[in-house]
């Protein structure tokens, strides 16, 4: 494999602390459809074909692969098996992550069998509920644990990323044991935010009804234009 220059800069891990949230999202972007590209037998690809598959323009991919360091030659393009795996260290995803999810109603028993989480390092060892209706039960090949035995779970386990897909009343309390167990980050469905003052917890809300409404914003304003 054809390395890709200056692959990881001196400074990158300094630099990547202030990377905005709209940069990381594309990166993600970016890296499924290199994926698609690698898994397609391609070798190289331009910006602007990176760009053109995800409605950017090629600039703009350009500017967001440069806060991470220099890659590609110019004129040449990109290696996709080099920027790819560059891009998997960037993201955090050249390891296997130990994952559990708290919430086995009906978004979390649909999250628990997305097999995205799976194809990209995320492996799903615990689900739990604090109903005893469904502890017991199975999602997937999983039984339903109650919460009774987190700290032992994620400690055995070494989970430091949970799923969180609980009713908004139960998410601050959820994420705080989450906390108090050794959870590091959360990536919450629930439509409240539960971030905390002087909290190490990193969050990321997905806020379905949030979404639509960006979308039919969106939608709103394209008809204007």
């Amino acid at each position: 494999m054809e390395p890709l220059a200056n692959e990881k800069s001196p400074n990158q891990t300094n630099r990547s602390q202030n990377i905005p949230v709209a940069t990381v999202t594309r990166l993600a972007l970016y890296l499924r459809e290199l994926q698609q590209l690698k898994r397609a037998g391609l070798q190289r690809i331009q910006s602007g074909a990176i760009a053109k598959r995800l409605g950017l323009n090629d600039s703009q991919v350009r500017r967001d692969l440069s806060c991470f360091g220099q890659f590609g030659q110019r004129g040449v393009g990109y290696n996709i098996a080099g920027l790819t795996q560059a891009i998997q260290s960037i993201m955090g995803t050249d390891r296997s992550w130990n994952v559990i999810l708290v919430g086995a109603g009906n978004l979390g028993r649909a999250l628990s069998g997305y097999r995205g989480f799976d194809q990209q390092g995320f492996r799903l060892v615990a689900v739990f509920d604090c109903s005893d209706e469904i502890i017991g039960t199975k999602v997937g090949k999983l039984v339903v644990k109650s919460l009774d035995s987190l700290d032992e779970i994620v400690s055995a386990n070494q989970v430091e990323l949970a799923i969180v897909a609980v009713p908004a009343e139960a998410a601050s309390i959820v994420s705080q044991r989450l906390e108090s167990a050794g959870i590091t980050g959360i990536l919450n469905f629930a439509p409240v935010t539960v971030r905390r003052p002087n909290s190490s917890l990193t969050v990321v809300d997905v806020d379905l009804a949030v979404e639509l409404q960006r979308l039919a914003f969106a939608v709103v304003n394209s008809k204007g234009s």
